[in-house]
C-alpha cells in the first residue's frame, strides 16, 4: 500500500475503537476497523492486557506507518480518568512496540477536523467520517471517533507537508 497508512485509536476500558485509514495522492481510504470489547466481568488488569495483546496482532497485521490517539477528555471522576489514562497508555505502548511514532490529539480537535465544530456529537463524527471514507457508517460509535482522529492526523500531516513543516 503506497500513500500513508495511519491507524487512529479511541482508548477506552471497556471498548477501545480503532481504525486504519490510508492516504495516497489525497483520496483517503478506509482499510480496516473495530473495537476492542474486554470482558467487563473481567479483572481490570486483564483488560488491559486484552487491549494490548489485540491492539498489538492488528498492528502487526495491518503494518500502519504512524498512529493517532485520541487524548483523554476530563472525567467526571478521579478513578474513571485513571482508569481512561491506563487504557490510553496501554494503547500508546502497543504502538510504541512496533516503533511506529505516536501523535496526540485532543477530542475536540479532532471533532473540529472533521466535522467543523469541536463539540460534536459521536453521531455525528461517524456520519462525517463515513462520507470522508465514501462508505456507510456501520461501525461503533467509538471506532468512528479513532477513524475521525486518523483522518485529522493525515490532514495535520498533509498541512505540514505543504508548509515545509514536516
Amino acid at each position: 500500500m503506497s500513500g500513508l497508512t495511519v491507524i487512529g485509536v479511541d482508548p477506552g476500558s471497556r471498548n477501545t475503537g480503532w481504525g486504519v485509514v490510508n492516504e495516497t495522492s489525497g483520496v483517503l481510504r478506509l482499510v480496516e476497523c473495530g473495537v476492542i470489547r474486554p470482558s467487563p466481568g473481567d479483572p481490570f488488569a486483564t483488560r488491559l492486557a486484552c487491549i494490548f495483546r489485540e491492539l498489538h496482532a492488528i498492528l502487526v497485521r495491518l503494518k500502519p506507518d504512524e498512529a493517532a490517539v485520541e487524548q483523554v477528555f476530563t472525567a467526571r471522576n478521579a478513578a474513571t480518568a485513571l482508569k481512561l489514562g491506563q487504557a490510553r497508555g496501554v494503547a500508546v505502548a502497543a504502538c510504541a512496540a512496533r516503533d511506529l511514532p505516536v501523535s496526540d490529539y485532543e477530542p475536540s480537535v479532532i471533532k473540529k477536523a472533521v466535522v467543523g465544530v469541536g463539540a460534536a456529537d459521536k453521531e455525528q463524527v461517524s456520519f462525517m467520517v463515513g462520507r470522508m471514507l465514501g462508505v456507510r457508517p456501520d461501525w461503533a460509535l467509538d471506532t468512528g471517533d479513532a477513524l475521525a482522529a486518523a483522518i485529522c492526523h493525515i490532514n495535520t500531516q498533509r498541512f505540514a507537508r505543504r508548509a515545509g513543516l514536516a
